[in-house]
């Protein structure tokens, strides 16, 4: 039988890898490291070399694909240091960098106590936050090992399982509705208000119009305000009517304050929690805090979404 020969990863060089990516810089990660840019160059041309590929892409210091899959390994070496570390020495003080992907919308409403429950168990905590349809490019890059995601199938190396939707009611105020929609949502009028959505990549309000007017529609006029708690301030305060969760606008509907333009026809995402496929103990533990808290605050069957 031939001899199989095994790499063996220089933990200087991952290191020296993993602060790069994080940091973008090779200056930086020379300060933060405390050793010279060219140490940091040589290593990390010394770690190509070892994988025969490029681990970075020097315009920008992202990791190529061979380097999302060693930045998750390092990812997962620290983890399971610092589990074993936990079983041998329970009273260690020391904290575990983790970094979570998470939508806006649901930071702001059913994952801020998940996040306060995990930054409580031994780690320091990292939220990535975007839109919920882009998410996963984080996870695939190795710089988080888990998160919320709109995506059913799960990238390589990662599980995706299904932990509930989220309501969306398309609102405005009374005297928005007054002066833009006082015939309901038709075509013409759609076109003329203007709409609030959170960012560019924000996707969910031409999905709403066109499920309500079976037709996708285009060039209406559209307010950008880039966080859930900007956006909804800026339709209670008129600037336009927009899709907000139930979980923050209900209280405001029931008050008289906001109006439900289309109560029959509110929007429910499907959301997915993706996590390592093989993950040490404490990442699963990570998992199990984000299963429970979704499985109370999420709606859960098909029944509810009637």
């Amino acid at each position: 039988m031939g001899v199989v020969n095994i790499m063996i990863f220089d933990r200087q060089q991952l290191e020296t890898f993993s602060v790069v990516v994080e940091l973008r810089k090779f200056d930086s990660a020379a300060k933060a490291l405390h050793v010279t840019r060219g140490a940091v160059s040589q290593r990390i041309i010394a770690l190509e070399q070892a994988l025969g590929t490029p681990v970075l892409v020097r315009d920008g210091n992202v990791p190529t694909p061979a380097g999302e899959a060693v930045l998750r390994h390092v990812r997962t070496l620290k983890l399971m240091e610092a589990d074993t570390l936990n079983q041998i020495k329970p009273d260690t003080n020391g904290r575990t960098n983790i970094a979570v992907a998470v939508n806006a919308d649901s930071l702001a409403t059913w994952f801020e106590p998940v996040a306060c429950t995990i930054a409580k168990e031994n780690f320091a905590l990292e939220l990535i936050v975007d839109d919920q349809d882009f998410t996963l490019p984080v996870l695939i890059r190795g710089e988080a090992i888990g998160g919320v995601s709109t995506a059913s199938n799960a990238p390589t190396g990662f599980v995706a399982e299904t932990i509930g939707a989220m309501e969306y009611e398309c609102v405005a105020t009374p005297s928005f509705c007054e002066a833009h929609f006082s015939q309901g949502l038709n075509l013409h009028d759609i076109l003329v208000a203007p709409a609030v959505l959170f960012n560019r990549k924000d996707g969910l309000h031409a999905e709403f119009l066109e499920r309500l007017l079976g037709f996708p529609v285009r060039g209406y006029a559209v307010h950008y305000f880039p966080s859930p708690v900007a956006l909804l301030m800026a339709v209670r305060a008129g600037v336009g009517y927009g899709l907000v969760p139930s979980m923050q606008v209900q209280p405001l509907i029931d008050s008289g304050e906001l109006v439900a333009l289309a109560p029959r026809s509110r929007v429910f995402v499907n959301l997915y929690w993706h996590h390592w496929e093989n993950a040490p103990p404490n990442a699963k533990r990570i998992s199990e805090i984000v299963m429970q808290y979704a499985r109370q605050a999420l709606i859960q069957s098909p029944e509810e979404l009637m």
